[in-house]
């Protein structure tokens, strides 16, 4: 695996030259991408629970129609895009890599994500492979298989977790098989599969891009996000699925590290780092502050207040089972045991309980936004260590459940909070991907994508 410093994967404006300037159609990166899923040697049966080759081949011929007349939407016209498992897409069913939802009827239409991304022009070519109902940040699904890390994979079929739940996502993009992934984020779902696999990824503030027509995990943590080769071309892909300006996230501009005020968890989010994760962190601080950041070591007391917070369940738990209690009663015996049981845990919580916990969290977001406000950002490795082992992961009940709670410590606190982060790569050539996770409060994604492009910029 190369470091983000190759930058080993063709970026979304460098894609969008090509086409401009007739050196490649969309037909041809749309047969190169469906290859890629189809070759017998590589990923594409795991990474895809469905391809779309005929209406991505239709779609691409459409698009090198337009760019013929002269008319491209967006930087995304012509570009293959994969969507997670859990979008609908007008006549196919949403099986949110499951298959207690086998025979589920055929979405009435497009959620609005899709049907932004296919108004901006990208060929969808197909749905990726994810943890079951997206509960899980390890990538592991029993019913579909597991799509390999494209970081040590061996010859004899084993290799490591590609970090969950968006995790054919990620594999879609590190393997050439689409050019851009959307999946979602409830506790790190976009980021950490991106900082295992080598990419970039960027979680909204949940509330800017619409969830509907998206089978949800949590209905308050949801927020929907893009996994691509730059902070750049995650800032486009932002930028059309909330409806914003394109041309002012092709604009964006790098902000200056001289001066800026970066923290740095000193609760929680360092603790029990791997080595590979902790030199990797510690020459990312040694390079910024090199350059002129005041980087801070700071307690976040409110960090150490969430198990508390969440002591007699998770949002996630709650909302979720809400969702599939009527589901597990009929197709229970379907579900990943592993997911089937978190998602359970909510059935045990009050109304009471949750009322409370909501509160809870409109407090906590208060103190961590006054504690954090003297900073232009938070800074931390995205997750605490290199991605594990799938066989291993997967190999009892107590390992696959630290592993997931581990994998997950750093990125869920976001959410919670509101807020929104970035993961962008941070490992040295010929080392395993670690990412390094950017966040802020909610609706600071301007600020924050803008301190990505300065970072991304200084560990080259």
């Amino acid at each position: 695996m190369n470091s983000h410093n190759a930058m080993p994967h063709p970026t979304l404006e460098s894609l969008a030259d090509d086409l401009a300037q007739g050196r490649v159609t969309s037909a041809q990166l749309t047969e190169a991408a469906l290859a890629r899923i189809a070759d017998p040697a590589g990923e594409g049966a795991r990474a895809f629970i469905r391809v779309d080759a005929d209406r991505a081949r239709a779609a691409a011929r459409a698009s090198d129609a337009l760019r013929d007349a002269g008319i491209a939407c967006s930087p995304l016209e012509g570009i293959p895009v994969s969507v997670k498992d859990l979008f609908d897409i007008a006549g196919e069913s949403t099986t949110a890599g499951s298959v207690a939802l086998r025979d589920a009827p055929p979405a009435a239409r497009n959620a609005p994500a899709v049907d932004r991304l296919i108004a901006a022009g990208a060929v969808i070519v197909g749905r990726t492979n994810m943890s079951e109902f997206a509960f899980s940040g390890l990538g592991i699904n029993p019913h579909h298989g597991t799509p390999r890390n494209p970081w040590g994979r061996t010859a004899d079929g084993g290799g490591r977790i590609p970090g969950g739940s968006s995790s054919g996502a990620a594999v879609s993009v590190t393997d050439g098989m689409a050019l851009l992934a959307i999946g979602t984020d409830t506790a790190g779902s976009v980021r950490i599969p991106a900082a295992l696999c080598g990419l970039a990824g960027f979680k909204p503030t949940a509330r800017r891009v619409p969830t509907q027509g998206a089978l949800p995990l949590s209905s308050t943590l949801d927020a929907i996000g893009p996994i691509a080769a730059s902070v750049r071309d995650c800032a486009i892909a932002d930028a059309i699925l909330a409806g914003g300006d394109v041309a002012a996230a092709q604009e964006l501009a790098p902000l200056p590290l001289a001066g800026a005020r970066l923290a740095v968890p000193a609760t929680l989010m360092l603790d029990g780092l791997d080595s590979a994760v902790a030199t990797a962190f510690e020459r990312v601080c040694a390079t910024l502050s090199r350059l002129g950041a005041r980087i801070t070591h700071i307690a976040l007391p409110e960090l150490a207040e969430l198990a508390s917070i969440n002591a007699r369940g998770t949002l996630q738990a709650a909302e979720s089972w809400a969702w599939h209690r009527a589901l597990i009663a009929r197709q229970g015996a379907a579900y990943d045991p592993r997911v089937r049981v978190r998602i359970e845990t909510g059935a045990a919580m009050t109304a009471a309980d949750y009322i409370d916990l909501h509160a809870a969290r409109g407090r906590w977001i208060a103190a961590l936004t006054q504690r954090l406000a003297p900073h232009d950002a938070l800074i931390a490795p995205t997750a605490p260590c290199i991605a594990p082992d799938i066989a291993a992961t997967a190999a009892d009940d107590a390992t696959y459940f630290r592993l997931n709670g581990l994998i997950l410590r750093n990125t869920a606190p976001i959410n919670f909070w509101d807020g929104c982060a970035l993961s962008i790569p941070c490992h040295e050539p010929g080392n395993a991907p670690v990412g390094l996770m950017i966040a802020g409060p909610a609706l600071s994604d301007a600020r924050i994508l803008a301190w990505g492009l300065a970072i991304e910029r200084a560990l080259v």
